[in-house]
């Protein structure tokens, strides 16, 4: 899909809270956050999926993401685990045609049984 770059929320940095920025790529926190904390990693390229992400950006990303999760369970040390997510096209649930990876924390008791973990995306599919 070949969407445009002057609409797009990411492309416009100056109006979002970014807390971390490499080369290639920045975080911040989610505006709309699933669990407390959740962050995004997003490449700086208006580039609409994560399979098009050259290497560096690749690495620039995954650098990000780990940062993130530091900071994260410094701030909270509640957090004891995370869901990482990427939605890649709208069958999947893409909303905004800029990549960006979803980092959640995840705190013991936040679901009664968060078995199955992302797999709940389609429903009755997280129990197996």
């Amino acid at each position: 899909m070949d969407h445009n770059p002057t609409m797009c929320v990411f492309c416009k940095q100056k109006s979002l809270r970014i807390v971390h920025e490499n080369t290639s790529a920045y975080a911040m926190y989610d505006s709309s956050p699933v669990t407390p904390l959740h962050a995004l990693v997003i490449p700086k390229r208006h580039i609409t999926e994560y399979f098009d992400l050259s290497d560096t950006e690749l690495s620039d990303c995954h650098e990000l993401l780990r940062l993130m999760r530091d900071e994260i369970q410094k701030q909270d040390p509640s957090v004891l685990a995370f869901n990482v997510g990427i939605n890649v096209g709208k069958a999947a649930g893409q909303t905004i045609f800029h990549c960006h990876i979803h980092l959640i924390p995840r705190r013991s008791g936040d679901v009664e049984d968060p078995r199955g973990g992302i797999r709940h995306v389609i429903p009755g599919k997280g129990f197996y």
